[in-house]
């Protein structure tokens, strides 16, 4: 039958558990009585003779409290109920012995831990209540291994949880890290100063490396960094320049820089910095600017030179016809001078205007060097007029295939500048020859000027780069002479000058010979 409450107050089975006594007496007249009174415990009541009947109980049912008597013939109660303490230890143990049985009780305790004995003769109520109490005891300690058996469970689940939760921090930690140093990266791969500022822009809370480089600090150092001066070494301080996103500019140092702000939310007012060293740019529209103008001024020329040529002509024709006439040998000679003058006149206004006529580029053929340099030379004769400069020569018969106009402007230009660099005092060499290659021929100009210096050699075919003052040149000159050689599918280089100076070497194709 369900086993079911059987005193206030005590742990019980509840509802759907069997509660099983076994009874061990060799006696069948005790057994009764034991059975007899135990029925009022409402438990299913199991008997066994001796003690080995009883462990094949033991073996085959479920049992929560066993009642033996001490003296039984084979195994004593004793040692019976240590065995059921070794086995089943949860089943609760009650000894029936005499009075006495001093020394029994002793060894009960000692050897099998039993706390509970019924004294022969026994008084039914006393047997009744310390059977309850044997089972409530049995449920008690199978509630609490339950219990300890669910709270291990649980610990053991909120372990793992902790060990995921643990694990999830980590990960998390070490993506933080990762976004940090990535972060950290990007902001200083920036190639322009960028810094988060407070204070109204004079403390730096953070700068990216390009930052520290400008304002002359390591990059430890920048946090709490404040300006001297309205400046962070190199560059401007924010405090001076905060504007909106559009940005403003400001000069420091002989430097522009365009400063653009941008508010960052805290609690400090702090704002995000962002400049960018506008100088090159502000330089490079300067000389565009300057180099259309003198476009501009080079057509003008051209028109002139186009205009010039007309009254110049009818000047040498009329010289030409009065030469004809019968005239006294002094105006002869003066007409002479005049032909001479307007033939030179006329040879200078068509090299100009050789030399400003824009060419096609299919405009390409058989050159020769020689002829195209003598040209270029020829044109530049105002620039050498007080004879400071000496022209030497050293031409052998080579033929380019190219753009004679356009070849005759690399020359002028490698010219004007070797006579500049001498300050029109000097010697100016100019070679043709076959090339190092076959196939390839060669035009060198050198000077005896100071030359050119290693780290400027490096960047004088870079358009707008120049070390002439202001004014004298817009810094277009070589690249433009860079850039007709290469169209040409040659290349020009610049070397120091046996002389001391510096000798630009032009190398093109050489042309087919006909057959």
């Amino acid at each position: 039958m369900d086993a079911q409450v059987i005193s206030a107050g005590r742990v019980h089975p509840g509802p759907g558990r069997e509660c099983t006594l076994l009874i061990v007496e060799d006696d069948e007249l005790v057994r009764r009585a034991l059975q007899r009174v135990l029925r009022r415990a409402r438990c299913r009541i199991l008997e066994a003779a001796g003690a080995e009947a009883a462990l094949e109980i033991l073996e085959r049912e479920p049992v929560q409290a066993v009642v033996s008597d001490h003296r039984m013939p084979g195994m004593s109660g004793i040692e019976l109920l240590r065995r059921v303490k070794e086995r089943w230890p949860r089943v609760q143990r009650v000894l029936l012995t005499g009075q006495a049985d001093s020394a029994a009780i002793e060894e009960a305790v000692n050897r099998s831990e039993i706390s509970r004995f019924i004294w022969k003769p026994w008084d039914d109520a006393h047997l009744l209540i310390t059977v309850r109490s044997a089972v409530d005891q049995f449920w008690t300690i199978e509630e609490n291994d339950r219990l300890t058996g669910e709270l291990a469970a649980r610990n053991a689940e909120l372990e793992r949880m902790n060990r995921e939760l643990d694990a999830r921090l980590v990960a998390r930690q070490v993506a933080l890290v990762r976004a940090a140093e990535e972060w950290r990266a990007c902001f200083d791969a920036l190639g322009d100063p960028v810094v988060i500022v407070k204070g109204g822009g004079c403390e730096v809370v953070r700068a990216n490396a390009a930052f520290a480089r400008a304002a002359g600090v390591a990059v430890n150092e920048l946090p709490g960094l404040r300006c001297a001066g309205h400046a962070f070494g190199a560059l401007p301080c924010p405090s001076r320049c905060r504007v909106a996103t559009g940005g403003a500019e400001a000069v420091h140092d002989d430097r522009t820089w365009l400063v653009r702000s941008f508010p960052f939310t805290g609690e400090d007012a702090a704002f995000v910095v962002v400049m960018k060293d506008v100088t090159e740019e502000r330089e490079v529209t300067q000389r565009l600017f300057q180099a259309e103008k003198m476009s501009a001024i080079g057509q003008l020329a051209g028109g002139v030179a186009h205009e010039i040529n007309n009254p110049l002509g009818g000047i040498l024709a009329f010289a030409q016809l009065m030469s004809r006439e019968d005239r006294p040998p002094a105006d002869l000679e003066n007409l002479k001078l005049i032909q001479d003058a307007a033939m030179r006149a006329k040879r200078i206004v068509e090299s100009l205007l050789r030399f400003s006529r824009r060419p096609r580029g299919e405009e390409k053929g058989p050159v020769e060097l020689a002829q195209v340099a003598d040209d270029a030379l020829f044109l530049l004769r105002p620039q050498m007029k007080d004879g400071g400069v000496e022209v030497v020569r050293d031409y052998r018969p080579v033929t380019a295939l190219g753009n004679a106009n356009q070849l005759q402007q690399i020359f002028v230009n490698l010219a004007v500048n070797a006579i500049q660099a001498m300050n029109g005092a000097g010697r100016l060499t100019v070679a043709a020859g076959p090339g190092a290659a076959p196939g390839r021929v060669r035009v060198s100009i050198a000077d005896t000027g100071p030359g050119v210096r290693p780290e400027i050699a490096k960047r004088i075919f870079e358009p707008f780069f120049t070390t002439k003052p202001e004014g004298k040149g817009t810094g277009l000159g070589l690249s433009i002479c860079y850039q007709i050689a290469e169209d040409h599918g040659g290349s020009i280089r610049v070397e120091p000058s046996p002389e001391g100076g510096a000798c630009f070497v032009v190398d093109l194709p050489a042309a087919q010979p006909k057959h």
